[in-house]
């Protein structure tokens, strides 16, 4: 038996990392992931622009993730980490035998998930896409067939990933991504390169751009699984083919029918969103980038604080001590208020210029670049609910209680269809940038419905939880916000001023240049002078680091 197997709990909780530092290391990884992320994104909108083709490929390469995640992602990233916490605590070889069930049992219903997809590949599309006249459902077919195995390698990262965080590894998941990132980024370089266009009429699974732009998009998925392995390896975990029959899998499976019920909504939601996006031409496009320029923030802070809080709450649920995991959820709330809040604020005021300055490039120009900037800007707001609802969700699954969530999923699943349609009726017919802007918000007012909805249900279950206090440093945070980015905007107004007329996409590349290097180091100053607790160490670090000087 390994010596990580054999490990004490005792010692293990020793070893575990600090949230701050777990947190901190991951966010470093992260902000290379979401950079090289963003950067893919950037040369796949002005290599194949926003319209027809751009539609037609973010359909087809969404379908692999979502069906992942009804398959088994959802359970890997909801209810796996806290059982494996509970296998490592209660078996003898450290919970090594109930991982590599896991990963045996995954690995075959991904395989079979895949071959499945794949032959129902045009229905998919016709479920996807709906009576849309602005995306091509036999390129989007064409792409799935290609793009489909990836199904396959994002199960196996999400699995791999979390036995790995249930063993205090971080880091290589988190690094795993930019791979992936480099990957795409080397086949748009090439698809760029080659001669001619992609024929859109007829669609052929022999064209060369086709090929290479679809199994390049899955070979970047399978590279991003692969280094997991030696990552796994390192830590003494020993894997072998685990069939049977385990005691625990009646209460997995129980957790696991919630949790693909909790999929299925979301699955449910997003076809909705996606046929509502597809009725104006390049309105999906903008969704998806808005969405991916409002994740970045939240990718390298939100992600790594609840990837961190994940395995330590779930020792504290594991323990019944209820006192620890309201402590934690009060941290985790008020820590995603003060690190996303400023982030918000920027989005919110610059976020057109956001828009144009990265994606107002090639086939997109200054119209594909403007419906971003737009849904961004007015949808921002959407990103502390969103990472509060995501933590109060894993607060249940930490307490093995995968029923919750799926009933507050269902809530904010009809709160969201319901607005997607009310935007879809009022925007102008054909107008993408009004459509992408109410898509946009359906998404963001859903998530402020859920946090309210998921702070009063956590209430019920866990008593008292200081929400106050919460509230108090969210106030904070929007006052030292708002004052900031004032005084950016002004300074920014100034300067444009001064150099006269310039050209839309060079104004938006100075207008965020100016507006963050001024509003988010004056935010977090604003933070520290207003003394929010958690602003302490970073202050006493500074303070530190001043001193040595």
């Amino acid at each position: 038996m390994s010596e990580t197997a054999t490990t004490t709990q005792p010692e293990q909780q020793n070893q575990a990392p600090s949230v701050a530092r777990a947190s901190g290391s991951m966010a470093i990884a992260t902000i290379v992931s979401r950079g090289t992320g963003l950067l893919s994104k950037v040369l796949l909108i002005a290599v194949i622009g926003a319209e027809v083709l751009g539609d037609s490929y973010q359909a087809a390469s969404t379908l692999p993730t979502m069906i992942n995640e009804l398959l088994l992602g959802g359970i890997l990233t909801s209810v796996a980490i806290p059982l494996l916490v509970r296998a490592e605590k209660e078996d003898g070889d450290g919970g090594e035998s109930y991982a590599q069930w896991l990963i045996t049992m995954g690995t075959l219903i991904l395989g079979v998930g895949t071959v499945i997809a794949m032959a129902c590949a045009p229905l998919l599309t016709d479920l996807y896409i709906s009576d849309s006249q602005d995306a091509n459902p036999e390129l989007v077919t064409a792409f799935a067939y290609l793009v489909l195995p990836g199904i396959v390698f994002y199960g196996l990262t999400a699995l791999l990933s979390a036995v790995l965080n249930a063993r205090h590894v971080f880091g290589i998941p988190t690094w795993a991504p930019v791979l992936n990132n480099l990957v795409v980024i080397v086949v748009l370089v090439v698809y760029a390169l080659l001669p001619g266009e992609l024929t859109l009429n007829p669609v052929s699974m022999t064209d060369t751009h086709l090929l290479v732009l679809g199994l390049g998009t899955a070979l970047g998925v399978a590279v991003q699984a692969s280094v997991l392995f030696p990552a796994l390896k390192k830590t003494g975990f020993r894997f072998k083919w685990r069939f049977g029959w385990d005691s625990r899998l009646s209460e997995f499976g129980s957790l696991a029918f919630w949790v693909l019920l909790y999929v299925g909504l979301g699955l449910a939601s997003m076809t909705v969103l996606t046929n509502v996006a597809t009725s104006a031409e390049g309105t999906l496009t903008a969704f998806n980038y808005q969405w991916l320029i409002a994740q970045v923030p939240y990718g390298v802070l939100g992600v790594s604080l609840l990837t961190a809080l994940m395995p330590k709450m779930s020792r504290a649920a594991a323990n019944n001590d209820n006192e620890s995991i309201v402590r934690d959820l009060l941290f985790g709330n008020r820590m995603s208020a003060i690190l996303l809040m400023p982030f918000s604020a920027l989005m919110t005021v610059s976020g057109l210029a956001i828009g144009l300055a990265a994606f107002a490039w090639g086939n997109s120009g200054v119209d594909g670049g403007t419906r971003i900037g737009l849904a961004l800007a007015l949808s921002a707001f959407g990103l502390v609910p969103y990472a509060v609802t995501l933590l109060q969700l894993r607060v249940f699954y930490a307490m093995k209680d995968a029923r919750t969530p799926t009933l507050i999923q269902a809530l904010i699943v009809a709160v969201r269809i319901g607005l997607l349609y009310l935007f879809l009726g009022v925007s102008t017919q054909g107008d993408a940038s009004q459509l992408a802007v109410g898509v946009s918000l359906a998404m963001s007012l859903s998530f402020v419905f859920g946090a309210i909805v998921g702070q009063v249900w956590l209430r019920v279950r866990l008593g008292r939880l200081r929400t106050g206090f919460t509230i108090w440093t969210v106030c904070l945070t929007v006052v030292a916000s708002s004052l900031a980015f004032a005084v950016a905007k002004g300074v920014n107004w100034l300067v444009l001023g001064m150099l006269g007329g310039i050209g839309p996409v060079v104004a938006a590349w100075i207008e965020v240049v100016l507006v963050t290097a001024i509003g988010l180091p004056l935010a977090f100053g604003l933070l520290a002078a207003f003394r929010v607790p958690e602003m302490k160490p970073v202050i006493a670090k500074i303070n530190r680091l001043v001193r040595r000087r």
